[in-house]
């Protein structure tokens, strides 16, 4: 495990990170999955995920970002989820967040070339990107979802670099009220992805079930979409937190089903493993 921070100098903005790598290997390609946090987490969530999937021969690359992390709640009386109900997010910050991905991956280069035990396997011919919440909405961005800039102008953030994707709990854009329709808003997804939820999986802060997580799946271009709701999935399974949320007597069961998901659908699209393949065809 590696830690640190990158420090964009041309936005002021520091984006810490924490990476999962592969020990005691004699792998010679290692695939590069990015992570992105729900809205008041950090670095440091989906921790039993990340080091499942850097056992098998992963670098799993997590990123905090400044303005939607666990800052806006440490060290305050109120539980989190209460505070970050008050909290309204502007256009910008969340911008600055999207931002974040492309930044993270130019640094990554050098990054690997610093690092004896990867600069001669890490592939960075392209990534996987993943993330929970919040951070399944910067997957779908990076995915090629149109999101409103600060004059609610339908933009693509789209980074080609990126070439697949797992959403935990993926987001709607209702909430930014575009008034546009769905498929003019995840059409343009053009990557396969790998969408997560569960029955149980409503929204913490906001008031819709996990029905509506499955929009993005239904609209995006790429047909190659798959879907994994787990019976009584909550929200928080994803992270491997809590927060506000009772105890799961399922939680055990579905943390493994979704690391075996989650490796499959990388085996598949980031190492071209035909078995993997055709198992996330037949289960997905």
């Amino acid at each position: 495990m590696k830690r640190g921070e990158f420090v964009d100098s041309s936005r002021d903005r520091a984006v810490p990170y924490k990476a999962y790598v592969p020990v005691d290997h004699d792998l010679d390609r290692v695939p590069v999955v990015l992570w992105s946090h729900g809205f008041g987490g950090n670095r440091d969530g989906a921790a039993f995920i990340s080091r499942y999937l850097a056992s098998y021969g992963y670098l799993l690359f997590h990123m905090t970002h400044d303005g939607t992390d666990s800052s806006l709640w440490e060290g305050k009386p109120e539980h989190p989820w209460d505070i970050l109900r008050k909290v309204k997010i502007a256009r910008e910050t969340t911008l600055a967040r999207f931002e974040d991905v492309p930044f993270v991956m130019d640094q990554l280069p050098q990054w690997v070339a610093e690092n004896d035990d990867l600069k001669n396997v890490a592939d960075l011919s392209q990534f996987g990107m993943s993330g929970h919440s919040f951070g399944a909405m910067t997957t779908q961005v990076m995915a090629g979802q149109m999101f409103p800039n600060v004059n609610d102008e339908l933009i693509s953030m789209r980074d080609e670099r990126i070439s697949c994707g797992v959403l935990y709990s993926p987001v709607p854009a209702g909430h930014l009220k575009t008034g546009k329709p769905p498929e003019e808003l995840y059409g343009p997804i053009d990557i396969p992805l790998l969408h997560m939820t569960g029955t149980d999986d409503s929204s913490p802060l906001e008031d819709f079930g996990y029905e509506h997580r499955l929009v993005i799946h239904k609209h995006a271009q790429n047909e190659e979409q798959y879907v994994q709701v787990l019976e009584g999935g909550d929200h928080m399974v994803y992270n491997g937190t809590r927060g506000k949320l009772t105890q799961n007597p399922l939680r055990e069961q579905h943390e493994d089903e979704i690391k075996i998901a989650a490796l499959a659908f990388w085996n598949a699209y980031l190492k071209d493993d035909d078995r993997a393949m055709a198992w996330v065809k037949k289960n997905l």
